[in-house]
């Protein structure tokens, strides 16, 4: 197998792009080569083939759990019989793609563009499976914290690791049926399989690779809906406890209310009001009832 040529760009000019590029590249491709480094929900990641050359597009999530955020980074590449060309692309807050599993697979021995394509794919794969593993880590850590947090700092970090999983979702998916792709031998230049059975034997473990990052965000999303309902679960039974303060403050309120109003009516023939000890009576109710009632709630903890 004869070395293929690779050329690494990192945020080229135009100019760079038009002298690296072949000829036959197509305006749409171009283009996107020549667009800024912005995650919108596009670029879509593809891996698709044209008339002369193979065009990619893959973006690779990066966690960084000590700020609580995700940022995206971008690499396409243009792949000819006997040339690669990645374009890496500066993130606006973060580093750019190192393409150090391209430089190890072509310091191994003589690597074919499909080769070299693949050790970038399952770079890819493999920073999908570490991802997960982060964003697993950061929702079993919000779990513990449920306890101690305060309930809008949990509702704002389970939203904010609901969107994360979405757009990280909407790249994987789109990622994983690229290399499915090369797996059906769709990936074509002139009618021929771009890439030799050798090479799709490969692809089959990044695929799987990235199989695998596809089913544990899907748990990563049950787990951010399971953190949601304790936290919900545990905002319900606090109510609870406050509902019940409230209501054993409210009866301790209650009954020295009631006894307060009974003496305080305005009829002159109530026994006690002519009874010399008729005050201390009164008090000593209102202090016996309320003792009675500390110590029933107290047994209940309610208090």
């Amino acid at each position: 197998m004869a070395q293929a040529r690779w050329i690494d760009l990192l945020d080229p000019s135009p100019e760079e792009l038009e002298r690296a590029m072949p000829r036959t590249l197509h305006d749409r491709a171009l283009s996107r080569l020549r667009a800024p480094a912005t995650h919108e929900d596009e670029p879509r990641p593809t891996l698709e083939g044209h008339e002369g050359y193979v065009f990619g597009i893959f973006l690779i999530a990066v966690a960084v759990p000590e700020e609580d955020r995700i940022f995206y980074q971008e690499v396409d590449l243009v792949a000819t019989g006997e040339l690669l060309i990645t374009v890496r692309k500066t993130p606006p807050d973060g580093a750019p793609f190192d393409p150090a599993s391209i430089r190890e697979a072509r310091a191994t021995g003589p690597a074919g563009t499909g080769m070299l394509v693949y050790a970038l794919v399952d770079e890819v794969a493999e920073r999908y499976l570490s991802l997960v593993d982060t964003l697993e880590d950061e929702i079993d850590e919000l779990e513990e914290g449920v306890e101690s947090l305060a309930a809008d700092v949990i509702r704002g970090r389970i939203s904010e690791l609901r969107h994360d999983l979405l757009h990280v979702r909407r790249t994987l998916t789109p990622t994983r049926d690229s290399v499915r792709r090369v797996l059906d031998g769709r990936i074509e230049i002139g009618g021929k399989r771009q890439f030799t059975r050798e090479v799709e034997l490969h692809f089959e473990d990044s695929y799987d690779k990235l199989l695998r990052a596809s089913e544990g965000l899907e748990l990563a999303r049950d787990l951010v809906a399971g953190v949601r309902d304790y936290s919900q679960a545990k905002i319900s039974i606090d109510q609870n406890e406050v509902m019940k303060k409230l209501t054993a403050i409210a009866s301790m309120l209650l009954v020295p209310t009631f006894i307060v109003g009974l003496y305080g009516q305005n009829f002159h023939h109530i026994p006690e009001l002519s009874w010399g000890f008729g005050y201390w009576w009164a008090w000593g109710w209102i202090v016996a009832t309320t003792i009675v009632q500390i110590v029933y709630f107290r047994r209940k903890r309610w208090i």
